[in-house]
């Protein structure tokens, strides 16, 4: 179980689902899926699902709960799939991949995993 210490709200600007890894959207104050390891991610969404223009709780510091979208060893750094999972982060040559936090726990596409926060980036 995740252990988020502090969490902000937000507007959803499209289908945020709950455990998914967002950035900030094209509004202040708005957000949407993290759709790419490239990508300037911001946090979690908490454990309800937020439809277009509700809002959402976003996990912004602490250790969320995270939906993974990989296989996934703890201790791996983490970024986003296109749809805001979770998966382990690898540098590619002349990319510069984003990460939102590590791995607490093993697990497989589709696992709710817990993650530790910390954003940097990691260059290829």
């Amino acid at each position: 179980m995740g252990n988020p210490v502090l969490t902000k709200n937000y507007t959803a600007e499209a289908e945020v689902l709950k455990h998914r890894i967002v950035k900030f959207g094209s509004e202040d104050g708005g957000v949407v899926y993290a759709a790419a390891a490239t990508d300037g991610s911001i946090g979690v969404s908490n454990e309800l699902d937020a439809a277009t223009g509700e809002r959402a709780d976003i996990i912004r510091t602490g250790m969320p709960d995270v939906e993974y979208g990989g296989t996934i060893a703890r201790g791996d750094l983490l970024t986003s799939d296109s749809v805001g999972r979770a998966i382990a982060a690898t540098a590619s040559a002349g990319s510069n991949i984003r990460i939102i936090g590590v791995a607490e726990v093993s697990g497989v596409v589709g696992d709710i995993g817990t993650m530790t926060l910390g954003c940097s980036m990691m260059q290829g």
